[in-house]
């Protein structure tokens, strides 16, 4: 491939890899991660409740790594509540894995900036085969991409296994209960996956570039060195 079709697909991928960078940094700090509905189920069954008027019980949800807000409905009306997980929830979440969440965000983060500085440093320098060169470009993408992932995993499994929503809509409610009553994934945990794919699609630019994935070069000088004894 030409060195100028190199140039401009490198400064494609940094491109793609910076905005993977902004667009963690800008999901860590927005509270749209998760959207529900929460049911006040005490409310609901003290007035056996059903149809239309089950609707007075029924509040909104939508939280974040840090902090969040809920509308509590007991059929007088809404009241809309902030909170934040830090110190707030600590003791109620699962800690380890949102702290856990919250560090492989700022690796990804960290990663994706790394790969957009190599991608220009081998677009417009000069590179050797160190991690400098093609090999750390993937070695960078596919950290990121496996944070990415790993983000997902965990903040998933963090609110579908742990029952998130209703652990922070029962927070200091003595008498209430409450239940989740819809839940979706918001905005910010979908672009968590987007740079996770488009850590992905570098890797395959980086192969389109015409550098070969780590290791396949030595596989095949290994298999020509032992022909090559068979012969002898």
């Amino acid at each position: 491939m030409p060195a100028q079709q190199k140039k401009i697909i490198f400064c494609i991928a940094g491109l793609l890899s910076f905005a993977c960078a902004l667009g963690t940094a800008a999901a860590i700090g927005t509270q749209l991660w998760v959207k529900g509905t929460i049911l006040c189920k005490t409310g609901a069954l003290l007035v056996n409740a059903s149809g239309q008027e089950l609707e007075k019980f029924i509040g909104e949800i939508q939280y974040g790594l840090l902090y969040g807000e809920r509308v509590r409905q007991c059929g007088l009306g809404g009241r809309p509540l902030q909170f934040s997980f830090f110190p707030d929830l600590l003791r109620i979440i699962p800690a380890s894995i949102h702290v856990s969440v919250i560090l492989f965000c700022t690796v990804l983060i960290i990663f994706a900036l790394m790969a957009a500085g190599f991608f220009m440093f081998n677009a417009f320098g000069s590179p050797y085969e160190t991690l400098h060169g093609p090999v750390g470009l993937y070695l960078w993408s596919f950290i990121a991409c496996s944070c990415g992932c790993l983000i997902m995993i965990l903040f998933s499994s963090e609110v579908k296994i742990h029952h998130l929503s209703e652990k922070i809509a029962n927070f200091k409610e003595g008498s209430f209960i409450f239940k989740t009553h819809t839940e979706k994934f918001a905005n910010s945990f979908w672009i968590i996956l987007v740079c996770s794919l488009l850590q992905f699609l570098n890797a395959l630019l980086i192969r389109f570039a015409g550098f070969e994935f780590p290791f396949s070069k030595s596989k095949d000088s290994g298999t020509i060195t032992g022909a090559a004894d068979l012969m002898y």
